[in-house]
């Protein structure tokens, strides 16, 4: 993504706690105001990449970010905005389901821009593959939002390598992103390299390739869950080796003289992906404790050590 937003900052700020919660509570001041708190703080910070997603507290994490944009306009010029869409909810119709029908997708984009009162979105990114796709209908209704000038560009969220290479076939424009979770507790995207050829590989659910294809094809990758729910930060842990890794994370934030949030962002940061890590928190000071990792470089040593104590065992 930074190829086509030199300006983007490293880390992106994701919206999905915005809006008061995920239920049927309409948003109030309060939770405009929070928006405007976090909005605020990250632009400070030098946050500029804002991730949402449709479905987030059913719409309302967008909408309490547009009434924001539209009391104060000039900042969208300072922002990279992100939504995602494609996912939608148990209802009337039928049960929880992806769709990526033309109707759908079109009218997802027209809601979101509603609901952020923009006119064009810098990045439209697919949530979720959905098995009945239509290669065609799908590219088609992407150009045509493109020449509309809905939307400037097309990423995708959880596809493998696969998967994007046979919609990028079809497409006249070039994937930029595809956001995955990736985290020091979530380490198959990491494990997959190193398991190869060895029976640990079959507990591996990642699909092999998808990093390199990635890097290969200047597609951007996002990391959501970036932060482990915490466990590493002060967050409870659940066993001995979450607890030994946690207490590897305040050793190194001490030896660095930063933030444990800090640790944990630049261990993804450090790998030559260029990974952006999505943050999630809508604490203004752990949102600071996490921008320390702009300016935290692990050892090779170090990130190993991280990725060893983690995982619970040697590398193989």
């Amino acid at each position: 993504m930074q190829t086509y937003f030199p300006e983007a900052s490293r880390l992106i700020y994701g919206c999905m706690g915005l809006g008061g919660g995920w239920n049927d509570i309409a948003a109030t001041n309060d939770d405009v105001k929070q928006a405007q708190s976090v909005i605020e703080k990250a632009l400070e910070l030098n946050i500029n990449v804002f991730d949402h997603a449709d479905i987030y507290t059913f719409g309302k994490a967008e909408t309490v970010f547009g009434n924001v944009l539209r009391d104060s306009p000039a900042l969208k010029e300072q922002m990279v905005l992100q939504s995602k869409c494609a996912i939608r909810f148990e209802d009337d119709m039928g049960p929880k389901r992806y769709d990526f029908s033309a109707k759908w997708i079109s009218s997802s984009v027209e809601g979101i821009l509603s609901r952020l009162h923009i006119e064009q979105l810098d990045i439209l990114l697919l949530h979720r593959p959905d098995p009945l796709m239509e290669l065609e209908e799908v590219a088609q209704t992407l150009a045509l939002l493109q020449q509309q000038g809905k939307i400037k560009h097309v990423g995708v969220s959880n596809m493998h390598s696969h998967q994007m290479a046979y919609l990028q076939s079809a497409l006249s424009t070039p994937i930029v992103a595809n956001q995955l979770e990736m985290s020091l507790a979530f380490r198959d995207w990491l494990e997959d390299g190193v398991t190869t050829n060895s029976p640990a590989n079959r507990h591996s659910g990642y699909a092999p390739g998808t990093l390199e294809y990635c890097m290969m094809n200047n597609v951007q990758l996002q990391a959501w869950g970036s932060l482990a729910q915490g466990k590493y930060t002060g967050a409870a842990t659940q066993n001995e080796m979450e607890a030994a890794t946690a207490a590897l994370v305040n050793q190194l934030a001490a030896e660095y003289t930063t933030s444990p949030e800090a640790i944990v962002l630049a261990w993804l940061m450090r790998h030559p992906a260029n990974i952006q890590p999505v943050l999630g928190t809508t604490n203004l000071s752990r949102l600071t404790a996490c921008e320390q990792a702009n300016r935290t470089h692990l050892s090779r040593e170090h990130w190993y050590k991280l990725w060893e104590t983690a995982r619970g065992t040697e590398m193989p």
